[in-house]
């Protein structure tokens, strides 16, 4: 049906693309030969992809409450980390995306994660607060799909393809440079140099969908916030939230809002499916 996928980032709001592609996959067969994503939707579109979704919330559900803190100061004073949401990020990948898992993903899909590279010369956590500046300030007063601002600033995307990375331990780290946000996520290096978020050129990743349009196929990208305007171009589909949803990027205290997010996802899918004939 689509040829390839892509799934865009923004925290938590990624569950919502869990709930929608579950809710196509009951009535299409989805098999994209090429799927893309960054941040939080590249886990999201790996789990997807591999139907390990009711695995990965019920981690979730059971695992974040109002028992935890977002910024943990008791916490961080006994030597732990300010921001427990890196930690618990990367103990919910190695609990879903094992050495099987990831050989069933290579043999389902070529997927590739999204990083951002930083202007030459700059270090890494000037660069990663020069790039989330960008970012807000572009977003809240232009709101466009595909940002600008980080690319005229020399911040230089990168594509790395799951089928390339040896081992799991390999997979969680470049999903956790891919969602490389300081202070949230710990500073990563691929290839040895530090990788940040992909979202720091663009949140959207669609560089990999434009040779599959160019040869006729149909591509699908599944945003994770209202957008006032959508792109027109021929062969791809954008799809997006029917509304805002009402949880934040990186909260650990508020599964309610996790579970509305993936339930959302689930009636936005199963009204697409109905408007494209099924």
């Amino acid at each position: 049906m689509f040829d390839a996928i892509s799934f865009p980032g923004g925290g938590n709001r990624c569950y919502w693309q869990g709930g929608f592609f579950e809710a196509l996959a009951e009535r299409f067969d989805l098999a994209p030969t090429l799927a893309i994503g960054v941040s939080a939707g590249a886990f999201a579109g790996i789990y997807s992809l591999l139907g390990l979704g009711q695995h990965v919330r019920a981690r979730v559900f059971a695992g974040c409450g109002p028992h935890l803190r977002n910024v943990d100061l008791a916490g961080w004073r006994r030597g732990g980390a300010l921001y427990p949401v890196g930690a618990m990020y990367r103990a919910l990948i190695a609990d879903a995306l094992d050495a099987a898992a990831l050989a069933r993903l290579n043999a389902k899909v070529d997927f590739r994660l999204a990083i951002a590279r930083l202007p030459r010369g700059l270090p890494p956590l000037l660069g990663a607060g020069l790039g989330i500046g960008a970012y807000q300030v572009e977003k809240h007063l232009f709101g466009p799909v595909h940002p600008s601002f980080g690319r005229r600033l020399g911040f230089r995307p990168e594509f790395l393809a799951v089928r390339a990375l040896a081992t799991p331990d390999d997979l969680a780290d470049a999903l956790i440079a891919s969602s490389g946000v300081p202070p949230f996520m710990p500073v990563t290096r691929i290839g040895g140099a530090p990788a940040f978020d992909g979202g720091l050129v663009d949140n959207v990743p669609v560089a990999p969908l434009e040779p599959v349009e160019a040869a006729g196929g149909r591509t699908l990208v599944l945003l994770t916030r209202r957008y006032r305007r959508l792109p027109d171009i021929p062969g791809r589909t954008y799809v997006q939230p029917s509304e805002p949803m009402r949880i934040k990027q990186f909260d650990i205290t508020n599964p309610d809002g996790i579970r509305a997010a993936y339930e959302l996802g689930l009636r936005d899918g199963a009204s697409f499916a109905r408007a494209i004939g099924h």
